[in-house]
């Protein structure tokens, strides 16, 4: 009896040293002014293989969130890279940054952080493909914002973006969660506002686009008026809706959607 306990115990053991790795890294930053944190987490793949490079997703988390939100709160999130053999970047985009280049805040550059300092720090680091083809972002609530106005803006980096419960449009909102620290006051800056917002951007109808929000979110309106816009315009996209609402219980079963769709964007451009 002790030794059947003794070698379940060790397959146990055994069990739970294999899958992803989480690694946290510093990152120097001259447009942050300062080292900013990123989450890695590898699959077990990426330590039995030499020679083979691994597609990457960029996860963005949303307001007052960190570097660490994603593995922390979402319980599926290291079994998933495992199970698609990704590289998962988790980006710290600080408290309130909207994932603009601020044109009042000096040290809130993170547009241009995350495509000219920190995308080619991972690419240089780890064993990634380096190419559109096998680069995607997602993220959300403020991180699904800032994962499409990157995308849109950086298609020559991304070649497939997603959100989930996005902050689509931030016009509507000019007294929230301190986009008015970023961008200015809205009343005085209407045209900085319109310029920076999800909705206004250009979606290359060649990139591969996600989009889904629950319907119970205060966020569904504004991701409404981004896919049908969307449609006039003739840009490919999934769009998708489902009870839910702004919270960690909907984020963990849409990022299984994300990744899965990723994936599937992966494998179709081999």
């Amino acid at each position: 009896m002790k030794k059947s306990i003794l070698f379940f115990l060790l397959l146990f053991v055994q069990f739970i040293g294999f899958g992803a790795t989480v690694d946290t890294i510093q990152v120097n930053s001259q447009f942050l002014k300062k080292k900013s944190p990123i989450v890695v987490v590898t699959p077990q793949a990426y330590t039995t293989s030499n020679d083979k490079r691994f597609p990457v997703i960029y996860f963005l988390h949303g307001y007052s969130g960190n570097h660490r939100s994603w593995v922390e709160s979402s319980p599926d999130f290291q079994q998933l890279v495992d199970q698609y053999q990704v590289i998962a970047v988790c980006v710290d985009g600080g408290y309130d940054s909207w994932y603009f280049d601020s044109p009042i805040a000096a040290s809130y550059q993170y547009e241009s952080y995350i495509s000219k300092e920190l995308i080619p720090f991972v690419d240089n680091k780890f064993k990634t493909k380096a190419e559109p083809n096998g680069r995607a972002i997602t993220g959300l609530s403020m991180g699904g914002h800032g994962a499409l106005y990157l995308g849109t803006r950086h298609p020559e980096l991304f070649g497939a973006m997603a959100s989930m419960s996005g902050g689509v449009d931030i016009v509507p909102f000019p007294n929230n969660w301190n986009i008015k620290g970023r961008l200015g006051k809205y009343e005085e800056n209407k045209d900085v506002w319109e310029k920076n917002a999800v909705i206004n951007q250009t979606f290359a109808p060649t990139q591969t686009i996600l989009i889904d929000c629950g319907i119970d979110d205060f966020f569904i309106g504004v991701n409404r008026a981004l896919h049908q816009k969307l449609m006039d315009n003739k840009i490919p996209h999934e769009y998708t809706e489902r009870p839910g609402a702004h919270n960690w219980q909907y984020w963990s079963i849409s990022v299984r959607n994300h990744f899965y769709f990723f994936n599937a964007f992966f494998n179709r451009i081999k």
